[in-house]
């Protein structure tokens, strides 16, 4: 707590965050307690009252007054100061790392490690070990997330402002996202754009999953996702690019199963079709590709190699990578 007021300068590197965001880093507080300061005037941002949502730029400044939750703990904070680093975190992630300057890491993530912790997801997880990529000033954030059974692409910011603009961009159409995936079946047509309302409902088994919604319905979400067949196995398999333009939970796996060829390995949205012999077990589905819009010249493509399943798959099926080109949007042209 400080038990004077204090003007701090906004950095380069939290441009672009949210007022509330910026105040609770060094000030931990519930949500209730910082809108009453901002209410009284108490804080301010270049002398005028503001919003929580105000979007902080490099060089404003902003008042802070004493003050001392009595409820918040420091865990609430966002942006929270990084911890020690961890020498076997960063021994594990350090291999993974595709991409890295000086807004973001771009992480090739295995296949049965969850992006984050939760109830079934067991000890270790990437959001627990991004300490060990810290500079020592912002501990990174995740961007998105990936299921914990899904390998490939990770985007982690390296500060605020990055997560700010990463984040942004990664939920709007400005950054192309492609995943590779393995179907049971061949989808048909062997090309197209599927388009749906989904919300959450409950499986035949009891289980939590997405179900069919409705325009209308304030609890569904209209998920748009496009399509390429790159190459087949028989009628058995095919190897199917994703593009999906809408990022909801499961979206690329129930569009497989309403197209009638789910994802391989997939036990939650699955057809009643014969599951091709002698291929690896697991969710095959990969984030390949992204295309990340930069501040100025050309935008960067970042792309995982295949690993573990969906590696041996490939190799069992006669799928070639080379077989999608070298340009990951090429097939969408």
């Amino acid at each position: 707590m400080s038990r004077q007021v204090i003007t701090e300068t906004v950095s380069e590197k939290e441009g672009g965050v949210r007022l509330d965001r910026w105040v609770k880093r060094r000030m931990p507080m519930t949500q209730g307690e910082l809108e009453k300061l901002l209410r009284t005037g108490q804080i301010r941002v270049d002398g005028a009252r503001a919003k929580a949502n105000t979007r902080l730029e490099a060089g404003m400044s902003v008042r802070l007054p004493p003050f001392a939750s009595k409820t918040a703990k420091d865990a609430d904070a966002p942006w929270s100061a990084p911890k020690k680093p961890n020498a076997k975190a960063l021994a594990f992630l350090k291999p993974l790392i595709l991409h890295e300057d000086d807004e973001m890491f771009v992480l090739n993530k295995p296949a049965g490690i969850a992006v984050q912790g939760g109830t079934g997801q067991g000890g270790r997880h990437i959001d627990g070990m991004l300490d060990a990529l810290s500079d020592g000033e912002h501990r990174p954030r995740l961007v998105h997330r990936l299921d914990k059974a899904t390998s490939g692409l990770l985007l982690i910011a390296k500060h605020p402002a990055a997560a700010s603009r990463l984040g942004d961009l990664f939920h709007s159409r400005d950054m192309d996202k492609i995943y590779w995936a393995v179907t049971v079946g061949v989808p048909h047509p062997p090309a197209g754009q599927l388009r749906s309302w989904m919300r959450k409902g409950v499986g035949d088994e009891g289980r939590e999953r997405m179900v069919l919604g409705a325009h209308g319905d304030k609890v569904s979400k209209h998920a748009v996702t496009d399509y390429v067949v790159v190459s087949t196995a028989a009628r058995r398999a095919a190897w199917v690019a994703l593009k999906p333009s809408t990022g909801r939970m499961h979206q690329l796996r129930f569009h497989m199963h309403e197209l009638g060829t789910s994802i391989l390995g997939d036990d939650k949205y699955e057809t009643r079709r014969e599951v091709p012999q002698g291929v690896a077990k697991g969710l095959h589905l990969h984030a390949r590709a992204l295309v990340i819009p930069r501040k100025s010249g050309k935008p960067l493509t970042v792309q995982a190699p295949l690993s573990g399943t969906m590696k041996q798959t490939f190799e069992t099926l006669g799928f070639l990578e080379s077989e999608a080109g070298r340009d990951p949007l090429e097939l969408f042209v």
